[in-house]
């Protein structure tokens, strides 16, 4: 007999067996059956269960490509959105709860957020600002698909949704706050207006915002499933993804623009404290997004110690160091997280051996 997740969710909610013991037992099953059991230092992430899903999802994506194309066509940027997204749900009712299929589940969510995208920008864009003075239409349109997908989390339980979820957040934040500054410069100036706190735009003030917002949503995910063994920690995966790359951006480019020694030297204790951080929440998404400004870091440090900086000898030891702390990362968190304070919060965390 196969050991289902939902039927250890569904135990550990009946308080019949522990997180733990069930964690236990799920690596037990997949041992068993030949696979590979989920290890101590991964996170469970499952985007699709065969190619029998692929193949479904294919003409999923297909047929929202042709009602996409009709609206196109037919200029009906608001019927047709709305079409879309109720073709979603009522597809999502037969291969989200009936067949319970990842990848397919993941195509209609983002069926649904586009429909719902198509439908409230055109709507509100004819029906005028709702909030004056504050690009109305972008944050209501924001606020609208933000309800549109938790009521689809809600019914349908698919983590993805969390990602368009937060997409809509972004936009409401940005249009709040980027409002005058400089324009131009190009993708460099853009970088800058995102993500340099200095800059006179708000929209990198607006990007620190909603960076923590989304950092606060994932916590708030991965504290309840300390063990990742049910959809809320997915669902925090997705968050995750986009709360990195808004804080990691922000802080460190902020810093990097400084310029001289002192930035450099900022840039790289952010990136120690990012580490620490990644280490603490057993999350590497955050170091994926400050990548770019380690290795910034790693030149700027080679040329100081006299070395000749080339691409290839940047990029061998950069790679070196992330697979050393990729290969490592289990013993470096289970050291980090034994020098920490033994408050209440810690025990929420995912575990780590307690022992040496």
């Amino acid at each position: 007999m196969t050991v289902l997740p939902d039927d250890l969710r569904a135990a550990v909610a009946a308080g019949i067996i522990t997180e733990a013991q069930a964690a236990g037992v799920k690596a037990l099953a997949e041992a068993r059956a030949g696979r590979r059991a989920a290890a101590a230092d991964d996170e469970p992430f499952e985007f699709f269960r065969g190619f029998a899903e692929i193949f479904v999802s294919t003409g999923l994506v297909l047929m929202i490509a042709g009602i996409l194309g009709f609206a196109a066509i037919a200029g009906a940027w608001f019927v047709l959105p709305l079409v879309l997204a109720a073709t979603c749900w009522i597809l999502a009712r037969f291969f989200t709860l009936g067949k319970r299929m990842v990848l397919p589940s993941i195509v209609l969510t983002a069926g649904f957020a586009l429909g719902v995208l198509g439908a409230t920008g055109t709507r509100l864009l004819e029906v005028g600002d709702v909030f004056d003075g504050i690009a109305g239409d972008t944050v209501a349109g924001g606020l609208i698909g933000m309800a549109a997908m938790a009521v689809w989390y809600r019914v349908f339980r698919v983590p993805f949704a969390m990602f368009p979820l937060g997409l809509f957040g972004l936009s409401a934040v940005l249009a709040l706050t980027g409002s005058g500054g400089p324009a131009g410069g190009g993708f460099g100036g853009l970088l800058d207006r995102l993500f340099d706190l200095r800059n006179a735009s708000g929209l990198a003030p607006g990007m620190l915002a909603f960076g923590l917002l989304a950092f606060a949503g994932a916590m708030w995910f991965d504290l309840r499933d300390p063990h990742r063994l049910g959809r809320t920690a997915a669902a925090g995966f997705w968050l995750h993804l986009l709360a990195a790359p808004a804080l990691v951006n922000t802080v460190a480019l902020t810093f990097l623009n400084l310029g001289g020694t002192a930035g450099y030297l900022l840039t790289a204790a952010a990136i120690a404290a990012i580490a620490a951080l990644a280490l603490v929440i057993d999350r590497r998404s955050f170091l994926t997004a400050g990548m770019v400004y380690l290795g910034t870091v790693l030149a700027w440090a080679m040329r100081a110690g006299g070395a000749e900086v080339s691409w290839p000898l940047l990029l061998l030891v950069l790679g070196a160091l992330v697979t050393a702390l990729g290969t490592f990362w289990t013993p470096l968190r289970a050291v980090l997280m034994r020098a920490l304070p033994d408050v209440p919060l810690k025990r929420r965390l995912p575990p780590y051996p307690e022992a040496p």
